[in-house]
């Protein structure tokens, strides 16, 4: 594996922005195991699920907590696996060494933005401050007609239902838009959500914005 800088366009052996086909999902999670093994196991189940669909794994390219049990899994299943990672990580050494592919970014800012070019489909699995954040990011972009690519949330064990009730708590208080709110995808196993994903028909949202323009 050597570490790359982003590609300018993606090439037919990368992954690719598409929104049609769900070739590569990125994958938001914990660098840390967390307190109950069945973060883990979720994480293992996941990399399997979406190896045996010949699906590629976009993530943060660390080797450290349910990224590193993740990226394992697919691997280990035959899968391929894109890691993204800030250059001032580097040091600390939470590159993950047997991935695909290394992407080595200047900034987080641009770690994400290379992340969701990537992808074609997102999802949130249990994980801290910054995998709520990335998520909701690109939940963001969905709902401003940025992309059309599904949003999902791997619920293991009951994790997000706080998170699920503020949403639900939103739309009944009308800041958040019934359509806004079927673009989020909830199940509690991988292979419930990745049918969902798959099947995802994005509403017609108007274009806010441009990705350039944030």
């Amino acid at each position: 594996m050597t570490p790359d800088r982003p590609d300018p366009d993606p090439t037919p052996d990368t992954p690719s922005d598409s929104d049609s086909d769900l070739r590569w999902i990125c994958v938001f999670c914990g660098s840390s195991a967390g307190e109950d093994p069945r973060y883990l196991d979720a994480a293992t189940k996941l990399g399997r699920s979406l190896a045996a669909r010949g699906m590629g794994l976009v993530y943060g390219g660390s080797q450290l907590g349910l990224m590193g049990r993740l990226a394992d899994s697919v691997l280990n299943a035959g899968g391929k696996v894109v890691g993204v990672l800030p250059e001032p990580l580097l040091p600390r050494e939470v590159a993950h060494r047997s991935l695909t592919k290394l992407v080595i970014t200047e900034s987080m800012y641009e770690r994400k933005a290379e992340m969701a070019r990537l992808a074609d489909g997102f999802i949130a699995a249990p994980g801290g401050l910054g995998t709520i954040e990335e998520f909701l990011e690109v939940l963001t972009w969905a709902q401003l007609g940025m992309h059309r690519k599904p949003c999902g949330i791997l619920n293991t064990n009951g994790f997000y239902d706080p998170l699920s009730a503020v949403f639900d708590h939103g739309m009944r208080e009308g800041f958040i838009q019934h359509v806004h709110r079927k673009m989020i995808l909830i199940e509690s196993e991988p292979d419930p959500l990745l049918d969902r994903m798959s099947a995802y028909q994005p509403p017609k949202v108007p274009r806010w914005i441009e990705v350039g323009e944030t």
